[in-house]
């Protein structure tokens, strides 16, 4: 864990965005199209503290990007070059455009401040999707990524958040992937050599110490 100072420095408001990874009815929510995913996802209570991080950012300025991901009814556009996206194809829940599985779940609150960006293609929130161009726009150089799955997309958002020169922050309790014990395995062997590894009420602590003024 970084020192409390060392965070609140990258954790300042201003430069500062949350970003939400597939926390999508669909994924995560009770109708899933993953039942194991989604029940690691509450009962770690990873999705809860994703909902406390929005709740905390829209408190104190920080901006909210949730990347959501979907297919057209149709399919067109979508990736068929990895098995995970050929399986999708047959889950009896699809993440259909304007359906309600590509909505974000509960307890999560969107606000109307908050950016929702949807890809139709690959793995990542970032990569070839409008995620990078916005947060470039908002002056962000700190980005912590939260959400599922720790298996594929978060550890994708974190690689292409460090490549594209952001200072990446996880809160490890605040994604979740499956098995339960790979979460862990991935935090300590991969994501903590290339991103700061916090905690939700770290992060919370941070969002609610009083700044310096210049």
């Amino acid at each position: 864990m970084p020192s409390y100072e060392h965070l609140g420095e990258l954790l300042d408001p201003a430069s500062t965005v949350l970003l939400t990874v597939e926390c999508q009815q669909g994924v995560v929510g009770p109708d899933s199209a993953l039942p194991e995913l989604a029940r690691e996802a509450r009962s770690s209570g990873a999705l809860r503290n994703v909902a406390r991080l929005v709740a905390a950012a829209h408190e104190t300025g920080v901006q909210v990007i949730h990347a959501l991901a979907e297919r057209r009814p149709d399919g067109r556009g979508a990736s068929r070059n990895a098995r995970l996206f050929r399986a999708a194809e047959r889950l009896p829940v699809q993440q259909l455009t304007g359906t309600t599985a590509v909505r974000v779940a509960p307890p999560i609150e969107v606000t109307e401040e908050d950016l929702v960006v949807r890809r139709l293609h690959g793995l990542s929130p970032i990569q070839g999707t409008e995620v990078d161009a916005l947060l470039r726009n908002l002056g962000c150089r700190t980005l912590i990524v939260t959400g599922v799955s720790a298996n594929v997309a978060v550890p994708n958002a974190v690689f292409d958040a460090v490549n594209r020169g952001y200072t990446a922050v996880v809160p490890a309790d605040a994604i979740a992937g499956v098995p339960a014990d790979y979460t862990p395995a991935m935090i300590r062997n991969t994501l903590a050599l290339v991103a700061t590894i916090t905690s939700t009420d770290e992060v919370l602590g941070c969002f609610k110490r009083p700044r310096r003024r210049a």
